[in-house]
């Protein structure tokens, strides 16, 4: 698998996301996967709040699904959120370059990706690509930061091995690997996390990617999912005070 990342100018608010990739993209190839960072997207989308007109803390509680309450000490002033189905801190605001304001999250993020995924395809005339729109995560108990994809289109986010024999002939039972993340964090450590101004990247001859000609079904994007109740961690995150987005 190759990684090429891109480095393109300064994104300024409400630039179009399809000019930027069509001036720094010039070699698209079939079964090629485009990668995005979300921040570029919301930049050109107008995700973008004065840090005058709203605090930080009334920010999160708008644009979570829920926040955990809790009287632990925050010590990196950051809010554990749940914000389209997943754990992130803050429900994905960003303050990092980015002068005087937030960013946030797309509002439409698949609808989004499935504009840019229509574009390529068209542009290149292709059949077999795939677009991917990456973020941050932390994972508990390690430090630093890795990537994750929030948003996706062309491709399976998921590879199953359920069913497949092991090494020594016995079938798996629960074995899935997780294809979005696995590509998101390869092509995070490649783009950079600081100021390399390289929010694009093209991943060539990815293993295990089946793509689609079509855009994911809502089935297919909740399959990347998980309930809180079904995760292995559940013994910890149902025991958590959540509040719904509705009641903060």
């Amino acid at each position: 698998m190759q990684i090429e990342a891109f480095r393109t100018h300064v994104i300024t608010l409400g630039e179009d996301i399809l000019d930027i990739m069509d001036t720094y993209l010039s070699h698209v190839k079939e079964r090629d996967i485009i990668v995005i960072t979300s921040k570029i997207l919301s930049v050109c989308e107008n995700c973008f709040i004065e840090k005058d007109a709203i605090s930080k803390k009334e920010l999160i509680k708008q644009e979570a699904d829920a926040v955990l309450e809790s009287d632990y000490p925050n010590r990196y002033g950051v809010h554990l959120t749940i914000k389209n189905g997943f754990l992130i801190p803050s429900a994905g605001i960003d303050e990092s370059n980015c002068q005087n304001g937030y960013l946030v999250y797309p509002k439409a993020i698949q609808m989004s990706v499935v504009r840019i995924w229509e574009h390529i395809r068209k542009k290149y005339n292709l059949k077999e690509v795939g677009v991917l729109l990456t973020d941050s995560r932390t994972t508990p108990l390690r430090r630093g930061i890795t990537g994750q994809g929030i948003g996706w289109c062309g491709f399976k986010p998921l590879y199953n091995y359920v069913g497949s024999p092991d090494l020594f002939g016995k079938p798996l039972r629960v074995s899935m690997s997780n294809i979005l993340d696995a590509l998101a964090a390869s092509a995070v450590l490649v783009m950079g996390e600081g100021k390399e101004q390289t929010p694009l990247a093209v991943i060539k001859n990815a293993p295990k990617i089946v793509f689609l000609e079509r855009a994911p079904t809502k089935e297919e994007e909740d399959s990347v999912i998980i309930a809180m109740e079904e995760d292995i961690y559940a013994p910890l995150l149902t025991k958590a005070i959540w509040k719904k987005a509705d009641k903060l």
